[in-house]
């Protein structure tokens, strides 16, 4: 064996503890593939643990364990923002090179932290922030570096698809399951990053970004959550033959990018609609590979060590390496990001499911299509209830393709009809083109 590479594991929550434990329980394994002996020198805890390997130092001092000459590499694995930008910018500016499986760091910072890596020559790996153990960061960045990729489409937050998948199998309301979510450690007490989108948002606009070769730019991604998704519409989706999933999108427009994460009907025969629990998949269409897609764990201990432990493995050869060299960290050099527009909502183009809740009376129907017809937006499907006791009758929608603009403008205007009781149900609806 060559030099040992000597670790730094700042954060010993669930992703910390996997680290320490995959290194102790692949010892051997790593090192043959590596050719070094592999070490945790440090980690940073705000307590003493018992459970770690008496060699190794402990200390709540971050900054010291991030600039001390016995690490090579430090892993981020904190979360939160503030304290973790402050520690990965000191531990570049003293030559370290950075793992980290913080999505909402590099959405907010990444842009200025991948800058500062470039100047002191040194790399900042993240493939644990994205999708958990699937190697989505790497597969874009490197295996599909010879395509031009279209879109992608992904459930990259398990919580949220946990959630619809209970819905949609069992006929369960949202309260209910997401209650059970926090039963079982898939959602937080406060579920808002992952209920409301922002978790998928973050991570979109990282795959975005390596994907299109434009700038982290999560305050341009809209982001709409589940919590608004009645069973009631996830019974209407499967009778005509959709699941409904909680997506981020990202794809190539010709005066611009979509990004995009929301609930989305899609057909119940592709791939993406039958990825349940807290599974997380990514689809991929490129040119000229086509269509491919992403399966297995998108959080926990084991998946998200996994990858980290992969960013560790990449870095030993850079760092060992006769002439280092690496891809860059948004895959295409800096001074070839693009920086063409990021569509605003009113421009991006989807097909929708309509849901109106009217009065049992002539012509609404009728006057429902011609407001459509008049913005320009084609009928697909049209499903008609029996009116419940109230006298209400259910009118379910689904049109082809349309700006939204238009939709919004046509939905005001069936809003103001007499015979509409309630504001319109909408959700985004992609056929995927599998």
């Amino acid at each position: 064996m060559n030099k040992s590479i000597n670790l730094a594991v700042l954060g010993l929550g669930t992703v910390g503890t996997g680290v320490v434990n995959l290194l102790k329980d692949n010892a051997g394994e790593l090192a043959r593939r590596s050719g070094h002996v592999i070490n945790i020198t440090h980690v940073g805890t705000r307590r003493h643990r018992d459970d770690i390997d008496a060699t190794i130092k402990q200390s709540d001092d971050l900054l010291a364990i991030a600039a001390a000459d016995d690490v090579d590499i430090v892993i981020e694995v904190i979360g939160g923002t503030d304290v973790a930008k402050d520690v990965i910018m000191h531990a570049i500016r003293h030559k370290k090179h950075v793992v980290t499986a913080n999505k909402a760091l590099l959405a907010k910072y990444g842009n200025e932290i991948f800058a500062l890596a470039d100047e002191y020559g040194v790399q900042v790996r993240y493939e644990a922030a994205v999708a958990g153990g699937i190697p989505i960061i790497k597969i874009i960045r490197e295996a599909l570096a010879a395509n031009k990729i279209d879109w992608l489409a992904g459930i990259i937050n398990g919580t949220g698809n946990f959630i619809m998948t209970e819905m949609q199998t069992k006929n369960r309301k949202f309260g209910e399951v997401l209650a059970e979510a926090q039963a079982l450690g898939y959602a937080e007490a406060d579920p808002t990053f992952d209920v409301e989108g922002i978790d998928a948002a973050h991570k979109l606009s990282l795959l975005a970004s390596i994907a299109f070769g434009i700038p982290i730019q999560f305050d341009k991604v809209y982001c709409e959550g589940i919590t608004k998704v009645s069973l009631q519409d996830v019974i209407y989706a499967k009778e005509l033959g959709y699941n409904i999933k909680h997506l981020g999108f990202a794809i190539r427009r010709e005066n611009g990018f979509e990004l995009r994460v929301h609930p989305t009907l899609i057909p119940d025969t592709t791939l993406l609609a039958n990825v349940h629990g807290v599974k997380n998949a990514v689809m991929v269409d490129a040119h000229p590979l086509g269509q491919s897609l992403y399966y297995g764990d998108g959080a926990g201990a084991g998946a998200t060590a996994s990858a980290v432990m992969a960013d560790v493995m990449d870095l030993i050869y850079v760092i060992t390496a006769a002439t280092p060299s690496d891809v860059p960290h948004l895959a295409f050099v800096p001074e070839e990001l693009s920086d063409t527009r990021i569509l605003p909502s009113d421009e991006m183009t989807c097909g929708y499911y309509l849901r109106l809740t009217v009065k049992d009376e002539l012509g609404v129907l009728a006057d429902t299509t011609r407001i459509l017809s008049d913005n320009g937006i084609n009928i697909d499907a049209i499903l008609q209830r029996d009116a419940h006791k109230s006298g209400l009758v259910p009118i379910i929608i689904l049109t082809l393709p349309v700006l939204e603009k238009q939709m919004n403008t046509a939905i005001k205007q069936i809003e103001q009809l007499n015979a509409v009781t309630e504001p319109v149900v909408r959700i985004r609806l992609e056929s995927l083109d599998e």
